[in-house]
């Protein structure tokens, strides 16, 4: 019979940074309260959760860097929200952000819960964070502690750390 592992989604005793984008703030404010309740109901304790906002979504990577190598966090979420607007701005800016987030999830080991919004219009997005489909920021931060607890499991960085 295969060993089979899942990561639930519980962290007591762990610290989780939040990066959030202030552009289309009324937005990722939303996914930030979904996120907060998320980690809260995991196990995460408030004084645990690290919140950095920085002024867009294309600067998110970097703030998620940073926190990882604070040394300060077990995992991480990043929260934005790229509403399409008249130009090819969009397109690069959604390529930026989730080149980025693979590239530091990947070059720093930590998990990384991706709760970044890629929509037509602001209808969508605000349906997202919080409204008939729900919150991706709860979902992204889910995620993170799913696989942070993975990652204990399979005795990855940071596998030892309780608290």
């Amino acid at each position: 019979m295969p060993t089979i592992l899942a990561g639930e989604p519980r962290a007591v005793g762990r610290r989780i940074g939040i990066a959030v984008a202030r552009f289309n703030e009324v937005v990722t404010e939303r996914l930030l309260q979904g996120a907060l309740q998320a980690l809260r109901d995991g196990g995460v304790a408030d004084t645990a959760i690290t919140v950095t906002w920085v002024p867009g979504a294309f600067e998110l990577p970097t703030a998620c860097l940073w926190l990882a190598r604070s040394g300060k966090i077990d995992a991480m979420v990043m929260l934005g929200a790229v509403v399409k607007g008249g130009t090819d701005h969009y397109e690069h800016v959604c390529r930026g952000v989730t080149d980025g987030a693979m590239r530091v999830g990947l070059d720093t080991g930590l998990p990384l819960g991706f709760g970044v919004l890629t929509c037509s219009e602001m209808d969508q997005a605000l349906a997202r964070a919080g409204g008939e489909h729900g919150n991706k920021g709860h979902d992204a931060a889910m995620a993170a502690l799913a696989m942070l607890d993975l990652q204990q499991k399979l005795g990855g960085p940071g596998a030892g750390r309780t608290g």
